[in-house]
């Protein structure tokens, strides 16, 4: 089937087509919508240094008591959700807004990360993670060249 014809089916039954494809639409689409909730996904970047991982979390808007980080096991959580309402009033209307939003992101910690000295900062909608590595760790090279034989 060429991607006309699907161009044209869809055209002709635009609700069977969308109902069908609807949940994956809008989690795709509009960033996740689920039982009315925005889920997003924020940007995440790690880098490995010779003393620590360092994890950012783009999460701009947010604020520090937004934020919660937990470690389970080797399972180095980070979540958040924000709530907002707003209202106007004038003589004759009332408008009211509410928008809550909120992500969760888990990852597994090597073995060599020392997790009870994991730090975070949050500055200028990026959360920064510092995931310090042991001592012995530490002493391993990051690179090393492997001979072809």
């Amino acid at each position: 089937m060429s991607s006309k014809s699907l161009m044209r089916t869809r055209d002709l039954f635009p609700s069977l087509y969308d109902d069908f494809f609807k949940p994956w639409n809008d989690w795709f689409d509009n960033g996740g919508i689920y039982a009315g909730k925005v889920m997003t996904i924020p940007a995440v970047n790690i880098a490995e240094n010779k003393d620590d991982y360092q994890i950012s979390v783009a999460a701009p808007g947010m604020k520090k008591s937004d934020f919660e980080i937990s470690v389970e096991g080797n399972i180095l959580t980070i979540s958040c959700e924000k709530e907002e309402n707003k209202e106007e009033k004038d003589d004759r209307h009332t408008r009211r807004e509410y928008n809550y939003s909120s992500f969760s992101r888990s990852f597994t910690l090597p073995d060599e990360v020392v997790q009870d000295k994991i730090d975070a900062n949050y500055a200028e909608g990026v959360l920064k993670l510092s995931l310090p590595k042991k001592e012995e760790a530490k002493k391993v090279a990051l690179s090393r060249h492997v001979s072809v034989k």
